[in-house]
Formats: structure tokens, sequence, C-alpha cells
């Protein structure tokens, strides 16, 4: 996938757990899980908002498109 998840980078520069950001956005512990390491084919938009609204980020700084040959 062309796509690379960096929640994880944005929650250590926030001092955010996983567990903590499963509250504020009131996902499931597995469903983010699965988000943070990039093991998910689809996120909706307002999960993105929410989770963007809890770290105060933009969709840029979790979401990273590179070309398939970089990976």
């Amino acid at each position: 996938m062309a796509i690379i998840v960096n929640m994880d980078v944005m929650m250590a520069k926030r001092k955010m757990s996983l567990n903590e950001l499963s509250e504020i956005v009131n996902i499931s512990l597995a469903n983010l899980s699965k988000l943070k390491t990039g093991k998910v084919k689809a996120i909706r938009f307002s999960t993105l908002n929410a989770v963007c609204e809890a770290l105060d980020c933009q969709p840029a700084d979790i979401l990273e498109h590179t070309k398939e040959e970089e990976l």
C-alpha cells in the first residue's frame, strides 16, 4: 500500500496513549490499533476528523502517500 499511517508519531508528540485516544474519539482500542499500524484498507472521514481533533493535527500529519517502489 502506498499510504503510510504516522499516527504513532503524532501520538508521541502529543504524549497520548492509544487508550487515551480511544476514549477521546470513542473508537475501540482494537480498531485504533489497526489504524495506527496501517492494517486497515479504509478510514471514514468522521474517524479521521475525530483523530485529528483529538491530536490537534491535520490529516497530512497522520497520512502520507509514497510511491510503491519507495516501500
